[in-house]
């Protein structure tokens, strides 16, 4: 869903309504700024958070982080629009389009983890041509950035059209790996977690979107969301934003080199044994390594890429990604 600031007050009773209690409201320390982050209430996004709180980054930073729960992520996208918080993790697609109609929004990298096909190990499919005339489970809708970079590539590279020679089937995240698992579909592409997930009950990937996107131009792994905060925010705050970026890479530092971290977090996960540990492997080649530079200059080309497939309801009418999308005083 593509908010513009029209529609903003609109929906922001909505999310305000959506947002559930803040997960932690001790009085913050003198010395702290606070900080509000929305997030989804089971989303990975916790994973890092929770390692963050816990460990105290936040404090040691000079900030005191208030992490607030929402229902969906319209909610809160609309949220951030209507400054009831300071930050949200989105896409760097919508971040683009926001700054096109005139938003001041901006992202620092926060993931490069993205979807894949997934199919059963013991499947006859092996390559993306096998994919004819199958039935594919696909999460995230038509527009999901995983989807329309593998069609891209399947139309350059085999001259194929997946979203004709195939049996496409859209539905929920949980829903399309359900039916995969029990054999309904012959195929899905999934959102990172729900692909490691699978990976940890008999599936094997086929092709992943971070392969697709390096097949088409991109020089290494794009950070596929990011964290997502005002440019104007930023300036009036900027130790605030750098302690949170400060923070937030030494939660996910604890997270790249400690196994005990991760089992901590298996309940808040909800996996263990094997699950728990693709989770955590797949987690971590998500976390990005490069400079911000890089990143852009990929999601640039992406941005062209994804805007031929996708069309106006992708990318409104900008035909470039918009200057200032990534954020580009984040510490090095």
């Amino acid at each position: 869903m593509m908010i513009s600031r029209r529609g903003t007050l609109r929906l922001a009773a909505v999310a305000t309504a959506a947002a559930i209690v803040p997960r932690t409201s001790f009085a913050a320390a003198p010395s702290t700024t606070r900080v509000r982050i929305g997030v989804l209430k089971f989303g990975t996004v916790s994973w890092a958070l929770d390692t963050l709180k816990h460990h105290k980054f936040d404090i040691a930073n000079g900030i005191d982080l208030e992490v607030v729960d929402f229902a969906g992520e319209d909610a809160t996208n609309v949220a951030l629009l209507a400054g009831a918080i300071d930050m949200i993790v989105s896409d760097w697609l919508w971040v683009s389009r926001q700054r096109s109609e005139g938003v001041d929004l901006t992202l620092a990298p926060y993931s490069t983890a993205v979807g894949a096909i997934m199919v059963k190990e013991g499947a006859p499919i092996r390559t993306i041509t096998d994919l004819r005339g199958k039935k594919l489970g696909v999460a995230g809708g038509p527009l999901d950035k995983s989807w329309l970079l593998i069609q891209a590539l399947a139309r350059r590279d085999h001259g194929l059209d997946l979203a004709a020679t195939s049996d496409v089937v859209f539905g929920a995240p949980p829903l399309v790996s359900e039916k995969g698992m029990q054999g309904e579909l012959d195929a899905v592409l999934n959102f990172w977690h729900f692909c490691a997930r699978l990976e940890a009950n008999g599936f094997r990937r086929l092709i992943g979107a971070e392969a697709a996107a390096k097949a088409l131009g991109a020089s290494g792994a794009v950070s596929a969301l990011g964290y997502v905060f005002h440019d104007k925010w930023a300036k009036e705050h900027p130790d605030a934003i750098r302690g949170f970026i400060k923070a937030s890479a030494q939660s996910k530092d604890l997270l790249a080199r400690s196994d005990d971290e991760w089992l901590r977090l298996a309940p808040v996960i909800r996996a263990q044994g094997e699950e728990l540990a693709k989770l955590r492997d797949r987690y971590r080649e998500g976390i990005p390594r490069r400079p911000v530079a890089e990143d852009a200059a990929d999601a640039g080309k992406l941005y062209r890429v994804l805007a031929e497939i996708g069309g106006e309801k992708l990318v409104g009418r900008a035909p470039e990604m918009a200057p200032g999308t990534f954020w580009q005083e984040l510490p090095q």
